[in-house]
């Protein structure tokens, strides 16, 4: 019944993205641009950022593809335990790993193509009104949300499906160990995904931006820029194939520690063992109903749409639930760990906590982010006396910033905690990514808008068309703010619940923070947080030193080029964004991928433990501030742009770019992937958990001989 009830939901994401992607492409390009020549240089720019998109995926893939392989072989050899052959953990734990690398790698390739297909059908669609385009530019985001969702449901359900088909006879939990393999092939695709899309795209952004728009002067999507293909490249790449991924692992590594927690108290219960897959599969249909109840035909109501359509999906999560906990789960009292006396309202409780503090989280990023509000405002302002002031500023409201969302995510812990134990913390983390569906549906549409604002610049559509675009993308930069604060909620609350699962595979009843190791483990993940964002700024910056100096060399060496009468080499400027990314992703991601493994192996599982808070605590805390920063500074720009405090071309306006190219690898690269350093490490810490208890701490016996 549970089985047949998930699948279903799954088979009805899977056919909605496809609904969703046939309407975009019945926009046709040829019959929405006034003239054929038009047409012809739409389809052009079009072809050249798909391409460019295509390009850099295949070449990322082929390098995650030898990764896949060879950590599979890790796994397998070091999980199987060589005394025991009943169940080779190892084994089966490899191929679900490499299940859902496959699955999210699928999940953002699909959601990459419609959204670089999308882009030039919702700039044709924006010529005939501004409701046109805003539904074409939703429609290709929804591909993205509900083809994620669905792979992500079936991937799951399949999983065990056939574990629990091969393995029966077997405990739950051993089953739940195994599947969590899945999930860590999501977050380890993830990891690369998003440091590598950050990379490419704040890469070419830095390089269009200094160069174009601060020494040349000329507008940021202007065709004779030659990084502007590769700016519209890496909003694909980072936003849609990243976010997506992000997200993906998310989604299954929370529904993964829920299941593991579970097994033991639900054993012989499929429909209650199942419960956190099925609960994940209601934010369907409320994230299908939340979209088309809304559009939007003014200018104003373009960012109260896309509100309301997660304010609805998010109430509607919440009624529906109430009925499915109530129907699933036992009726009288159960025990869930060492937690007795647990009740379905209160589970229900730990999965609204989580529900109701991820959209709080949500504004709250909007808040401190968007130039409607006053914090924005103020770092606008304090452009007028400088870059300096400006930097400033933005520091510190991102460091405000992270306060009240990190309050409330404590809050979510309590409520969890005293309602169902650790498996209440898992629920609030399934509860936060409820409306998943919707909210990258919401992200994924920011992209969309924004290249067809650059399509439309950079084949001469006219000013009305620029115009309506920029309204559409000016709400998509607010709501993509409030998925980077949505999705650093919920990686904090997963990280959380797979910490917990982490704790009671390794047969822990407690942690002793005065114990040295722990306390070593806890200095090391904090250095670890700063460490990581180091390595990734820094690459973001070699690669931007090497995209600057190729636009200087074109606008030096390309006659006619500052006049509009050559066209710019595009194609070296989406070349070296696509090398640098691949070539400086690795060392981070490799960091955060064997760090873990390592010090479970040299120093045991108590300072593993501590290696998981430390980095946790400090990761949330960067993750919030960094983002934030970045997402005030590019909005304070945009408030002068349109007009405010002089407007384009003053000292104000100069200062503003620069402080937007300082938070653009804030929010789009290290604070990002700072989400997946602790999902994937507390995962990897999981799937290798009986690996470090069996066999860790090497170093700690031989220094206490």
């Amino acid at each position: 019944m549970v089985e047949s009830l998930i699948l279903g939901f799954g088979l009805a994401s899977l056919a909605a993205a496809w609904l969703f992607s046939m309407r975009v492409q019945s926009v046709s390009v040829e019959k929405g641009a006034s003239s054929p020549e038009e047409a012809e240089r739409l389809n052009k720019i079009a072809k050249a950022i798909r391409d460019g998109a295509m390009a850099f995926l295949f070449r990322e893939y082929k390098t995650l593809a030898i990764f896949i392989f060879v950590f599979a072989l890790v796994i397998g050899f070091l999980i199987d335990d060589p005394a025991t052959t009943e169940v080779r953990e190892g084994l089966y734990s490899s191929v679900a790993f490499v299940v859902g690398a496959v699955t999210s790698i699928l999940a953002g390739f699909i959601g990459m193509r419609t959204a670089t297909a999308g882009n030039v059908r919702t700039a044709v669609s924006a010529r005939e009104s501004l409701e046109k385009g805003f539904v074409t530019a939703i429609n290709a985001g929804a591909v993205m949300g509900f083809g994620l969702s669905g792979l992500a449901v079936l991937g799951m359900l399949g999983c065990y499906m056939a574990l629990d088909n091969v393995l029966k006879g077997q405990e739950a939990h051993t089953i739940m160990e195994i599947l969590s393999g899945f999930g860590l092939g999501g977050s380890s695709v993830a990891l690369f995904a998003r440091v590598g899309g950050g990379i490419y795209t704040k890469a070419a952004d830095v390089g269009a931006d200094l160069v174009g728009k601060v020494e040349a002067g000329i507008p940021e999507d202007d065709p004779r820029n030659p990084a502007v293909i590769a700016d519209n490249v890496g909003d694909n790449v980072g936003d849609v194939a990243g976010m997506g991924a992000d997200l993906f692992g998310s989604v299954a590594e929370s529904t993964c520690a829920a299941m593991v927690i579970g097994a033991i108290a639900f054993k012989g219960q499929p429909s209650a063992l199942l419960y956190p897959l099925a609960i994940s599969c209601l934010g369907i249909p409320s994230s299908f109903i939340g979209i088309l109840a809304f559009k939007a035909k003014t200018e104003e109501q373009v960012q109260g749409a896309l509100k309301n359509m997660l304010i609805l999906a998010t109430v509607l999560m919440a009624i529906m639930s109430y009925f499915l906990t109530m129907y699933l789960l036992p009726t009288t009292p159960f025990t869930l760990g060492t937690r007795t006396g647990v009740t379905a309202q209160g589970v229900y409780l730990a999965f609204l906590s989580g529900l109701v503090s991820g959209y709080l989280i949500g504004w709250l990023t909007e808040y401190f982010t968007s130039h409607a509000y006053g914090p924005t405002r103020e770092v606008a302002k304090s452009s007028e006396t400088g870059t300096a002031t400006n930097i400033i500023y933005g520091l510190a409201l991102g460091y405000n910033s992270a306060v009240i969302p990190s309050l409330l995510i404590a809050a979510t812990v309590v409520i969890a905690v005293s309602q169902a134990g650790m498996y209440g913390i898992a629920l609030s983390a399934i509860g936060m990514l409820g409306t998943i569906s919707v909210a990258l549906t919401i992200d994924a549409y920011g992209p969309v808008a924004d290249n067809a604002g650059g399509l439309a610049e950079m084949a001469h559509m006219g000013a009305d068309i620029r115009k309506r675009t920029d309204i559409l993308d000016a709400a998509g930069n607010t709501t993509a703010a409030m998925g980077k604060g949505f999705a650093i909620g919920s990686a904090a609350l997963t990280a959380l619940a797979l910490f917990s699962a982490y704790v009671t595979q390794c047969q822990m009843d407690s942690i002793d923070l005065l114990n040295p190791w722990v306390m070593a483990g806890l200095l090391v993940g904090g250095a670890l947080t700063c460490a990581f964002s180091a390595m990734t700024m820094r690459s973001v910056g070699l690669a931007a030193l090497a995209m600057i100096e190729e636009v200087r060399r074109q606008f030096r060496s390309i006659p006619g080029l500052m006049e509009g009468t050559a066209e710019a080499e595009y194609a070296k400027c989406v070349d070296i964004a696509t090398q640098a990314s691949l070539r400086e992703m690795l060392r981070p991601g490799l960091m955060v991928v064997f760090t873990p493994i390592l010090i479970g192996w040299l120093f045991g599982q108590e300072m593993l433990a501590g290696l998981l808070i430390g980095a946790l605590v400090t990761a949330v805390i960067f993750a919030i501030s960094m983002a934030n920063s970045g997402g005030s500074w590019d909005n304070a720009k945009k408030y002068i742009e349109s007009g405010a405090h002089g407007g384009r071309g003053t000292e104000a306006h100069k200062a503003a770019v620069v402080g937007d190219t300082v938070g653009d690898p804030f929010k789009d690269t290290s604070g990002p992937a700072l989400n997946i350093l602790i999902k994937l490490m507390a995962i990897i810490s999981l799937v290798f958990a009986p690996f470090v208890h069996n066999m860790g701490g090497v170093l700690v016996k031989m220094l206490q001989h």
